[in-house]
């Protein structure tokens, strides 16, 4: 059953004329640092400066930047969380003005306090302006917690999604669970529509096997959470889901990482999903990554300094 959802009404949100999409993403293990493509459509996406990094990763024993994740926050600045290591306790962060310059990297032990925890992975930013806050999650194994699922994903992993909220990036809310599907998951993502908040997620169960993105909805980015939803990818597995309001549409990116290539769906009603997969062209080699909207203005900037550093 699809909790929720089914109230939803599509929220149109014309795009100003001098709007882009971008998209955040890293390549390999996350070594080379940050990169950035552009689209006017959500459909071709080209990379702003080919194979150079925009920053590069300098916290974190493994100092990777993995899963990079941009949101415009309350003050209008870019703020950047990623994940710094396979097994590390913490997320990396630095905001930015205009993508450009940045400020000296962060990392945030997050989960610090769980000495046993296995990881803090594929932390997102959700901004939510009723409360003027920002929302901090990621996906965390802590080995004897939910039993019930233990054995059903990779190795020992059994994760859950965490979270922590922040004002100003210096005092941070105690650390809480933010979902249990009551599976394993990882790679959630979020999204205000009207008045409702909407979860895009991976359920990570690979036996027996599902590797797919469903949906779940709530009145508070908070929760209480739905039920999450059947799957809205296909037959192949899934993960990293980012979605974006464009056009007539509401997209969901998605990274096909046994099949080394990316994928799409796209639904008006966010209840009817179209898969547009074969119809989206990106970059070669692009991992897990972020969609958001941006002014031309900053993209004009972003290229210039691309042409100049050439």
């Amino acid at each position: 059953m699809l909790t929720g959802l089914a109230l939803l009404a599509p929220q149109v949100t014309a795009e100003a004329p001098d709007d882009v999409l971008l998209f955040s993403f890293f390549r390999s293990n996350g070594e080379t640092g940050l990169f950035l493509a552009w689209s006017e459509d959500g459909l071709r996406w080209q990379e702003v400066h080919k194979d150079v990094a925009w920053l590069t990763p300098k916290v974190g024993e493994s100092k990777l930047m993995r899963d990079p994740c941009i949101i415009i926050g309350g003050d209008g600045q870019f703020h950047l969380v990623w994940t710094p290591g396979w097994h590390e306790r913490g997320i990396g962060y630095a905001t930015s003005k205009d993508l450009i310059h940045w400020s000296e990297q962060q990392y945030l032990p997050v989960m610090a306090h769980e000495e046993t925890a296995r990881n803090a992975w594929a932390p997102e930013i959700f901004y939510d302006d009723a409360t003027a806050q920002y929302y901090l999650f990621w996906a965390t194994t802590i080995p004897g917690r939910f039993d019930e699922t233990l054995g059903q994903g990779d190795g020992e992993n059994n994760h859950r999604m965490y979270y922590t909220t922040t004002k100003d990036f210096v005092d941070f809310a105690e650390t809480k669970l933010f979902y249990d599907p009551g599976f394993n998951v990882i790679d959630s993502t979020l999204i205000k529509n009207e008045a409702r908040y909407v979860m895009f997620l991976k359920n990570e169960t690979l036996t027996p096997e599902e590797k797919n993105i469903r949906v779940a909805t709530a009145d508070s980015p908070a929760g209480p959470w739905s039920t999450a939803s059947p799957k809205i990818t296909g037959d192949y597995w899934a993960e990293g889901p980012t979605a974006v309001r464009w056009s007539d549409y509401w997209y969901v990116y998605f990274d096909k990482y046994r099949k080394h290539s990316y994928g799409a769906v796209r639904s008006k009603d966010l209840v009817a999903w179209e898969d547009v997969s074969e119809k989206i062209v990106m970059p070669e080699g692009i991992r897990h990554g972020t969609v958001f909207r941006v002014s031309r203005g900053v993209l004009s900037a972003l290229q210039a300094h691309a042409t100049a550093g050439e």
